[in-house]
């Protein structure tokens, strides 16, 4: 397969600025802090651009404790275009 997944682990102490990217009171992960992990993996499967990124709801980083991500580019497509997905859980 030509997929391409990565893991790591996110928490507010990670970083002092994590903390301080607040919505509705609560400390969410940036979204240009999506946009590094949607490049690092397309970097790694050979693409050299993100095309279109949708973000579907924040990621809220816990006071405690962190967040473990999964990113993964999928296979190309027909016309070379992979979707790279995110996903989180505590």
């Amino acid at each position: 397969t030509d997929a391409v997944l990565l893991t790591g682990r996110v928490a507010r102490q990670s970083a002092a600025w994590l903390a301080d990217n607040v919505l509705g009171g609560r400390a969410v992960l940036p979204g240009t802090a999506f946009v590094e992990l949607a490049l690092r993996a397309a970097d790694e499967a050979g693409c050299e651009r993100v095309g279109e990124l949708t973000l579907l709801e924040p990621l809220v980083l816990p006071e405690r404790g962190g967040v473990q991500l999964r990113v993964e580019a999928g296979e190309p497509g027909t016309d070379g275009r992979r979707t790279v997905s995110v996903h989180s859980r505590p």
